[in-house]
């Protein structure tokens, strides 16, 4: 990896897993955990290779830069780390209060969760919501418009 754009570190997974950074000195980092800086507005930019330490070892701009085998291991790993799947449709919520129990559609499929508070329900640009459960799984509307009427009334009692 001799391009002055291209970063100068290899990364492979080991027998157990986890991901291994080999720096330009040859060292071997074991277990190092790739972190974005802007998950939900830039995620294929700002990544962040940090070691079991919890030192930053490296830094990504964009991880089309990276050679395609090491591009696929972060994006598998980051995958499991940013799992927050996307709200269809909000089929119904046990009370209008909180904490209440939402059933949901989302693109992984039907379920239930716990909304502690309505401070869990953070806006983002262009329209967008994250919502928090009490179990602390993420679930993304990218645009409020695109729900259905009846979801988007559910959820303006909340907002």
């Amino acid at each position: 990896m001799t391009d002055h754009n291209t970063p100068s570190f290899e990364l492979e997974r080991d027998a157990f897993g986890r991901l291994v950074l080999t720096d330009t000195q040859g060292e071997r980092h074991v277990g190092i955990v790739p972190v974005r800086a802007f998950p939900l507005s830039a995620p294929g930019h700002g990544i962040s290779l940090v070691g079991s330490e919890g030192r930053e070892l490296v830094w990504i701009d964009s991880v089309e830069q990276l050679p395609a085998q090491a591009k696929a291991l972060l994006e598998e790993d980051l995958a499991v780390r940013d799992f927050a799947p996307t709200l269809l449709k909000l089929h119904g919520v046990s009370s209008f209060g909180v904490p209440s129990t939402w059933t949901i559609s989302t693109d992984r499929g039907e379920t239930s969760f716990v909304l502690k508070a309505e401070e869990d329900i953070r806006r983002l640009e262009g329209g967008a919501l994250l919502i928090a459960s009490a179990h602390g799984v993420q679930f993304r509307i990218p645009d409020v418009k695109t729900l259905d009427r009846a979801s988007r009334k559910l959820l303006e009692r909340f907002l």
